[in-house]
């Protein structure tokens, strides 16, 4: 890792513009239009009354795979997405430009063998107004790359989960496809379609994006507690713990507390905790 160059890496804004198909797209990436005769589930993937979901500014104006750039000195085989969090200032617009707006907050060194945290934002700002819509953050665990000298700084402190009975429980089933749908709004890791690929890095088969599992919480959310209504979630953060497999079960516990929203997510068929210290923030 070259700290010097990181401390004065400059992102290039991202002009992003997109269509209402391409909202669509999204949300099918997500699994919304699963009941096509529920006509609130149906408004995120049909365009008469459409609406955005709010979880899809974490996909609008991303500069992409940076850190595979040799620049960085980082060893981006053996980087993680560790956590993720999204603020909503204004409900997303189904079609527009939007610039993306990218900065690298803090470097935390866990030190030797222990690797490092990169924490970054990304205002989304809509081009004809100016005004920001959304601010997405995220971290990002380069375990290749502690000990160079820096300050294990803290992170975020994670959400607390109740520990009582949840108040919602909500299965979402992924279809195997669902990682070749997602894709499609952007992110063409070969990990997540490619056999060959996966089994390269130790999974049997692709994955499913990680933040696609992050888009889930958010419909969970949205069905759960909201009645599909988009403008009532502003704040999404979830800390991924294992991967999802296209074609499993979703299983979001989730805990109400007024505007408070509490979760964590599981793959019932393998018993494995998939996101944890979920926070959702309700308007």
């Amino acid at each position: 890792m070259d700290i010097e160059a990181l401390n004065n890496w400059k992102f290039e804004d991202i002009e992003h513009s997109y269509t209402e198909r391409d909202t669509m797209l999204y949300a099918l990436g997500l699994g919304f239009g699963e009941d096509p005769n529920d006509p609130k589930e149906l408004a995120y993937v049909y365009e008469d009354g459409l609406v955005a979901a709010p979880s899809m500014a974490v996909i609008l104006g991303y500069p992409g795979f940076w850190l595979k750039d040799p620049k960085t000195g980082i060893d981006w085989k053996k980087v993680l997405h560790g956590e993720q969090w999204l603020e909503v200032f204004k409900p997303l617009p189904v079609a527009g430009t939007v610039i993306g707006r990218t900065s690298i907050d803090q470097i935390s060194d866990k030190g030797e063998g222990k690797g490092a945290v990169l924490y970054l934002s990304r205002d989304i700002i809509d081009a004809a107004s100016g005004e920001t819509l959304a601010r997405v953050k995220m971290s990002t665990f380069c375990r290749g790359d502690g000990g160079f000298g820096g300050e294990n700084l803290p992170g975020p402190v994670p959400a607390v989960l109740p520990e009582r009975a949840p108040d919602h429980v909500c299965d979402l089933t992924t279809l195997p496809r669902q990682a070749l749908i997602y894709r499609l709004s952007g992110d063409y890791n070969p990990l997540h379609a490619d056999p060959e690929v996966a089994r390269s890095v130790g999974f049997d088969r692709p994955i499913l994006h990680g933040l696609a599992t992050y888009g889930l919480a958010g419909r969970a959310v949205l069905k759960s507690i909201c009645d599909y209504d988009s403008s009532r979630l502003v704040g999404l953060d979830v800390r991924f713990s294992a991967p999802v497999y296209p074609g499993e079960t979703v299983r979001f516990e989730i805990w109400e507390d007024n505007k408070d929203v509490r979760f964590r997510a599981t793959v019932p068929e393998r018993d494995v905790l998939v996101l944890n210290n979920g926070a959702a923030r309700l308007a």
